[in-house]
């Protein structure tokens, strides 16, 4: 499997599995759990062993990204939660929001403009988490995005 064959849709799907999985397992290298993400619903390789997570760059920059800024991702985010910390978080709801605050505040916006990570974190949430969710991330997240900006 290529890169051009995951969607950057896809990729976030991937780092939010690989970031679920070091949560539940601490044995777990960050490599390690992009392997298994990517090797998760897949028919082209048969183990670990087959990829290469190099072939993958913007996934490892997420995972990575995330995992080396989560204090300061996790700061950003806290002053928006309303009587919650990210602790008390669901998994999923936690690390959709640190995938979308990490691209929005220390990734490329110019290549990924934030109300674009934004709207990702959402549509990605209605997969993997509940209606509600969905909208806790929407009200978190957008106040992230710099009033000059929001409408």
């Amino acid at each position: 499997m290529s890169t051009s064959r995951l969607t950057r849709r896809e990729i976030r799907e991937k780092a939010l599995q690989a970031l679920f999985q070091l949560k539940t397992n601490e044995e777990l290298t960050p490599e390690e759990a992009i392997k298994q993400a990517l090797l998760s619903d897949s028919e082209e390789w048969n183990s670990e062993e087959d990829i290469e997570i190099q072939e993958y760059p913007y996934l490892v920059t997420l995972v990575h990204g995330v995992l080396d800024n989560q204090a300061a991702i996790d700061e950003a985010i806290q002053p928006y939660l309303k009587n919650w910390t990210v602790g008390r978080l669901a998994k999923a709801d936690a690390l959709i929001m640190q995938i979308a605050a990490y691209e929005m505040l220390l990734g490329d916006t110019e290549q990924v403009p934030q109300r674009v990570a934004l709207n990702e974190a959402i549509e990605i949430s209605k997969l993997y988490c509940d209606e509600q969710s969905s909208k806790f991330i929407n009200g978190v997240l957008s106040n992230l995005i710099p009033k000059t900006e929001n409408p």
